[in-house]
C-alpha cells in the first residue's frame, strides 16, 4: 500500500494542514504507518494535483499563511475503492529479530539490552495509546461508544497498536527470561569438549576403558 491512502483515511477526520496530518500520523496513525514530514507534504502535493483532495491557503496575520486540505468526492470514491482490494500479507522486518536469531554467535549483552529497550518503546506507546482510548471513549464504556460513535475505524486501528505492543512486552519477557534460564543451566553444567575433545579422551594412552 502507499502512503496515498493513509493520508485519504487521515482526512476522514475533516480539515487539516500538512502540519496537523503530521501530528496525526505520529499520534493516531503510528500504530499501523509511518512516514516522515517531507514524504507527506509530497504525497499532499501528489494527491491535490490528482484532485484527490482539495487545498485551499488560509492568510494569518502574524504567521506564515498555510494550506489546509480536504478530501474530495474522488478521493473518498479512491479510499472507498481501496478498502475493497485484497490487503497484501504482512511482511515482518525486524534488526532485533536477526540479532535475536544471532544471539548464540554474538554479543548477548547488547541483544538483551536491545530487547529491554523495545520493551521500553513498548510501554511509552502503551501509556500514548491508552490516553488516546480515553479521549476516544470520553468517558462512555465501549459498548455506548460503538453505538454512539460516529466513525469506529480509528478505535478499531488502535486497538491493533495496543495489542501489538502489548505481544512486543511479552515477547520481550519471554526472551529475558529464556536468555536468563540458559545462562544459568551453562554455569552449572561444564562445558562440553564437543566430538573432537571426547574421542581424544578416548584415545589417550593409559586411560583405562570399560
Amino acid at each position: 500500500m502507499s502512503l496515498k491512502y493513509a493520508v485519504l483515511a487521515a482526512l476522514l477526520e475533516g480539515e487539516a494542514s500538512g502540519y496537523d496530518l503530521a501530528k496525526v500520523f505520529d499520534v493516531s496513525v503510528a500504530d499501523f504507518w509511518s512516514t516522515t514530514p517531507q514524504q507527506l507534504y509530497r504525497e499532499l502535493d501528489r494527491l491535490a494535483e490528482s484532485g484527490l483532495i482539495e487545498a485551499r491557503v488560509v492568510e494569518q496575520q502574524r504567521r506564515p499563511n498555510k494550506r489546509v486540505f480536504t478530501l474530495t468526492e474522488a478521493g473518498r470514491a479512491s479510499l472507498g475503492a481501496f478498502t475493497a482490494e485484497p490487503p497484501r500479507p504482512t511482511a515482518i522486518r525486524d534488526e532485533l529479530l536477526v540479532m535475536t536469531q544471532a544471539v548464540d554467535v554474538g554479543d548477548q549483552e547488547a541483544v538483551r539490552a536491545s530487547v529491554e529497550e523495545r520493551m521500553e518503546w513498548a510501554r511509552a506507546k502503551l501509556a500514548r495509546y491508552e490516553r488516546l482510548r480515553e479521549r476516544m471513549l470520553d468517558g462512555r464504556d465501549e459498548e455506548t461508544f460503538v453505538a454512539e460513535a460516529g466513525r469506529i475505524g480509528p478505535y478499531l486501528t488502535l486497538m491493533r497498536g495496543r495489542s501489538f505492543e502489548q505481544e512486543n512486552l511479552r515477547w520481550g519477557e519471554k526472551v529475558l527470561e529464556l536468555l536468563e534460564r540458559r545462562a544459568a543451566s551453562r554455569a552449572r553444567t561444564p562445558a562440553d569438549p564437543g566430538p573432537a575433545g571426547r574421542h581424544a579422551d578416548a584415545a589417550a594412552p593409559g586411560r583405562p576403558r570399560g
